[in-house]
């Protein structure tokens, strides 16, 4: 029987022993914002003592996976200075991460755009399963933001990595995404859902002590060549970058609070049009 649980940013469901967690603001492409991340906190505390849910799958709603930290919002926070940003960015790579540390498998079905915020929510899963169309990308620089969770070194080569973050582009396909090692499937429009639902079915059929121990020895390689340090001292640079007067950045900022995201975010493309 399919159980319930009702959020205001996210949906979620069982299916068997499989826990679906939906991000829930179509409007906003699934934007990150404060509320999401408590709720996301929130039910992965439930889903984590509920024996019942082996796995967990993590989808957008919508017409994409997710299109990162809500901008919207930072904009108007105005935020400013190491000490206004660091907690901040400390609580968003813990939520990002949790996915990474879950003592149950997780899988993202993915579709649409995975940007910046989004991009890592899907790279923290075990597994990700991707549709045709599916584009990911790291466009923080381009607008002189920070990065929160800097995991592409570790999932791909230091060359693949330097080139994603520092040429940000944020249209980065499937079937590249694939040959860089950041997904595991490409499957058929509209079909990365129940592909992810299949590989969870069997999945959820392995012995959950089995499970966990072997997700966590897998972990723990990465921990001993220093992925945890590692990430701590990348979200001190990109902290340093949001605390830093960068005129992109704010140029960026001004105009999404004149004018609107969108108007923004055009204005960030432009720049390398010519490029």
């Amino acid at each position: 029987m399919t159980d319930s649980r009702q959020y205001e940013t996210l949906e979620y469901t069982t299916r068997g022993a499989i826990g679906l967690v939906t991000l829930n603001r179509p409007d906003r492409l699934n934007a990150i914002n404060k509320q999401m991340l408590d709720e996301l906190d929130e039910l992965l505390d439930a889903i984590e003592v509920d024996d019942d849910v082996r796995v967990v799958v993590l989808q957008g709603a919508g017409r994409a996976f997710c299109s990162g930290f809500d901008l919207k919002d930072e904009a108007e926070a105005q935020d400013q200075g190491v000490v206004d940003f660091m907690p901040a960015m400390q609580r968003d790579l813990a939520s990002i991460m949790r996915l990474w540390y879950f003592p149950k498998p997780t899988i993202a079905a993915v579709h649409g755009y995975a940007i910046a915020g989004g991009c890592e929510l899907a790279l923290a899963c075990d597994l990700t399963v991707a549709s045709e169309g599916f584009m990911l990308g790291e466009p923080d620089l381009r607008f002189g933001a920070g990065i929160i969770a800097m995991l592409l070194p570790w999932l791909t080569g230091p060359k693949q990595a330097k080139e994603l973050y520092l040429i940000g582009d944020d249209r980065i396909p499937a079937q590249r995404c694939l040959e860089l090692g950041l997904i595991n499937r490409i499957v058929p429009e509209g079909e990365h859902l129940d592909v992810a639902l299949e590989m969870a079915k069997k999945i959820a059929v392995i012995d959950t002590f089995s499970m966990s121990v072997t997700k966590r020895a897998i972990n723990r390689t990465y921990e001993i060549m220093g992925m945890g340090e590692a990430l701590e001292s990348a979200l001190e640079a990109g902290c340093l970058i949001e605390a830093a007067v960068v005129p992109e950045r704010e140029e960026f900022m001004e105009i999404a609070r004149r004018d609107g995201l969108k108007a923004a975010v055009a204005w960030r493309d432009g720049r390398f049009k010519d490029s």
